[in-house]
C-alpha cells in the first residue's frame, strides 16, 4: 500500500463543512500544514473530495 504526503495548499475559509471536516479527518489544521498517510480506500476518498485544496505526493 502507497503512502502519501498531503500538504493543504488552499484555505478552508469559504468551502463546504463537509470539505471542511474532510481537511480536520485527514489531519490537516491549518495552510501549509503537511501530513503523511497510508493509501487506503477511505483515504483516497476523502483525497479525491478535496483535492483543489491540497498537493498529494507519492512516496
Amino acid at each position: 500500500m502507497a503512502t502519501y504526503q498531503i500538504t493543504q495548499v488552499k484555505s478552508a475559509i469559504g468551502r463546504t463543512e463537509r470539505q471542511k471536516r474532510t481537511l480536520v479527518a485527514l489531519g490537516l489544521k491549518k495552510n501549509q500544514s503537511t501530513v503523511r498517510q497510508e493509501g487506503t480506500p477511505q483515504v483516497l476518498g476523502m483525497l479525491e473530495k478535496v483535492k483543489h485544496l491540497v498537493k498529494i505526493e507519492e512516496i
